[in-house]
């Protein structure tokens, strides 16, 4: 059940003590001002907490997090979000974007665990968090009521294990789900229990029976390729990257795309990219009403865009440690890192803008908040 943790305001525990305030430093300023983002983050002191900052630097509001948290569900009318633990965290914070309330917290069950990631439906009442029925060894989708302060009301199966990001599709009724089809287990930390027999895909999922729609797999030759994070085109394709569990010299291709009606199919450049890209990438998002598709590899320093409708490579920035990614306006994107800069650009293009916040670590994704 959820409950309503009045020591996020009155710093009561110390896993809960609100942390020094964030601090930018200079920077050149994107002068528009009018971009606001949340993302998860560590602090210098080593409290986590999710922070609330503009494109020009501005420190809008923190919420101090339990533990390590991840990626941040908005409702669809742009009032409140949810953030979520990494994993294998139990806890989620809700929170009002107008601050008028205070947040809430809620866990999953005992039996389960988050897996950073969740997705509103279209009305807004409910809630839908992959997580891991780890006794079991199966992914499943917890689902939760908005109106009743988050309380946990059933759950769907995820058809696949090790279900990591969810999204809702524009028809408003069919939820894909990034399968990385690794299997772990509480008791062993982050330890990968099954890398042998990895069964990586994409599905496709009614959200209002929990039934297959479609299930997309990957070629059993790249079945080390955990499909993690997702994003919808302009034509309704699901974008995806992948993270490669075994050398990095033998990384195939990283980013692809599928639907409910089209396998699964690889980008492809000039240059074999997967090992370039240290076999790992970090954050996927549509921007530019989906026109273009933005993939983050963090331990390679490199973001790459994609012109969606060509599914070729436009372009890439290079920032060391940038994961998060979220579009800025409609023509430009921002990217986090975890040197505390933000950086705000054409897709491809040289920054306009680059602010650097002292104190703080962005952690693997932001959101763009539309208040």
């Amino acid at each position: 059940m959820a409950i309503d943790r009045r020591a996020f305001v009155a710093g009561t525990a110390a896993m809960l003590a609100l942390p020094r305030p964030l601090h930018a430093a200079d920077g050149k300023a994107f002068h528009s001002g009018s971009a606001e983002f949340v993302s998860a983050c560590k602090r210098g002191d080593g409290h986590y907490a999710l922070a609330f900052v503009t494109a020009d630097g501005k420190i809008l509001r923190e919420i101090p997090l339990d533990g390590r948290g991840h990626d941040v569900a908005l409702s669809p009318d742009g009032t409140r979000g949810v953030a979520f633990a990494r994993r294998p965290g139990r806890f989620a914070i809700a929170f009002d974007l107008k601050n008028e309330t205070p947040p809430v917290a809620f866990d999953s069950p005992e039996d389960r665990h988050f897996y950073g990631h969740g997705v509103f439906s279209r009305d807004g009442r409910l809630l839908y968090v992959t997580e891991n029925d780890f006794d079991a060894g199966r992914g499943v989708l917890g689902i939760y009521d908005v109106g009743a302060n988050y309380r946990r009301i059933g759950e769907f199966d995820a058809h696949g294990v090790g279900p990591h990001e969810v999204i809702l599709l524009e028809d408003g009724v069919t939820l894909a789900v990034a399968n990385g089809g690794i299997d772990t287990h509480p008791a062993s930390g982050r330890e990968k229990l099954n890398l042998s027999t990895m069964q990586p895909s994409l599905v496709f999922i009614n959200s209002r029976t929990g039934d297959l729609v479609t299930r997309q797999e990957i070629d059993p030759a790249l079945h080390k390729l955990s499909i993690r994070h997702i994003c919808a085109d302009a034509r309704g394709r699901v974008w995806f990257g992948g993270q490669w569990e075994d050398a990095i010299e033998t990384a195939p291709e990283l980013v692809g795309y599928t639907s409910r009606d089209e396998p699964i199919r690889f980008v492809s450049s000039a240059q074999h990219m997967g090992p370039a890209l240290k076999g790992y990438i970090g954050s996927v998002s549509a921007t530019n009403g989906g026109e273009i598709v933005s993939v983050s590899a963090p331990r390679a320093g490199r973001i790459l865009h994609f012109d969606a409708n060509r599914s070729e490579l436009m372009g890439e920035v290079l920032l060391k440690d940038a994961c998060g990614i979220a579009e800025a306006s409609d023509k430009t994107v921002a990217i986090s890192s975890g040197e505390g800069i933000l950086e705000v650009a054409a897709p491809g293009k040289e920054p306009h803008s680059r602010i650097s916040f002292n104190d703080i670590a962005f952690d693997n994704h932001m959101r763009r908040l539309r208040l």
